[in-house]
């Protein structure tokens, strides 16, 4: 999903205040909220091209004004992420198949029961080298990595737990003439080397804890009764978040009482509690149904 984001110049700064989480004050980009909808909602459903005024409406129960929903709609387009059709007077959208594509492997950590989890000892070890010519990439190398569980462990030199196809990465952000810059390997640390503190040296481990708590503390009671459509887009747009902050640090290595697995398992108590309902009122959004 960073690697959308990163396409669309999200990552310029440019963000709009959207409501608050259960209990929580938190700004959302619109974009953030589009995605976290497209895979929350639409992804894995054979839906027809979704009208304008639907992404409107979400939106504006989510607090961003037409105008900034708008123009987020004909950037996305702009940029390739998103399809525009018309209906009669009507504009439509769906993901672009490449976005689509992304989407539906971000799918993967978003959905799993454990994504937080690594086998044991396994870690991905990545160095590059950046020439001064292109110094413009250095951002956009950065967020994939992140997102992707690196951390840094000093100028040029990264690490992440587990196994990743870093060529993939790379592909999926488009930055393969970065692989070309680039070595990684498999790793698994030796006898003597502190694990714990290349942890802390390499990632923000309070910041993370921070991250979790902040989650689990919005959503423990579980959503409102009311627009489950909204609420399944803000939880995808919070746990995404925290899926951008933790990238699976092993346990072990940290307090007894690392709240991983609890923030995981309150996401997919609320997930699972509003994705009925949220299917039901889009589905009467596009007319799909009728009630009685």
């Amino acid at each position: 999903m960073r690697a959308l984001e990163e396409r669309a110049g999200a990552a310029a700064g440019a963000g709009q205040e959207a409501g608050n989480t259960a209990g929580s004050r938190t700004s959302y980009r619109p974009q953030a909220l589009l995605f976290s909808f497209f895979g929350g909602v639409v992804h894995g459903r054979d839906l027809p091209p979704i009208p304008a005024a639907v992404f409107l409406r979400l939106l504006s129960r989510l607090g961003v004004a037409e105008a900034a929903a708008r123009a987020t709609l004909a950037r996305m387009t702009r940029r390739g992420l998103l399809e525009r059709t018309r209906v009669g007077r009507a504009a439509h959208y769906r993901l672009s198949d490449e976005a689509a594509e992304l989407v539906g492997k971000a799918a993967v950590r978003v959905e799993s029961s454990a994504p937080f989890e690594h086998p044991d000892g396994e870690w991905t070890l990545l160095s590059y080298s950046m020439p001064e010519s292109r110094r413009d990439l250095r951002h956009r190398v950065r967020a994939a990595l992140t997102w992707a569980g690196f951390g840094g462990l000093r100028d040029g030199v990264w690490i992440a737990p587990g196994t990743v196809d870093v060529a993939a990465v790379l592909a999926d952000a488009g930055l393969d003439e970065v692989a070309e810059l680039a070595e990684w390997f498999g790793a698994s640390p030796l006898a003597g080397v502190q694990v714990e503190a290349f942890i802390r040296r390499a990632w923000p481990v309070d910041r993370i804890r921070e991250r979790h708590d902040a989650f689990i503390h919005a959503w423990w009671s579980g959503p409102g009764a009311e627009d489950p459509l909204a609420q399944i887009t803000r939880l995808g747009a919070d746990w995404l978040r925290v899926l951008r902050a933790d990238p699976g640090l092993p346990a072990r290595y940290l307090s007894p009482d690392w709240p991983a697995d609890q923030s995981a398992a309150v996401y997919r108590r609320c997930y699972q509690g509003l994705l009925p309902g949220a299917e039901r009122m889009l589905d009467l959004e596009l007319g799909r149904f009728r009630p009685g």
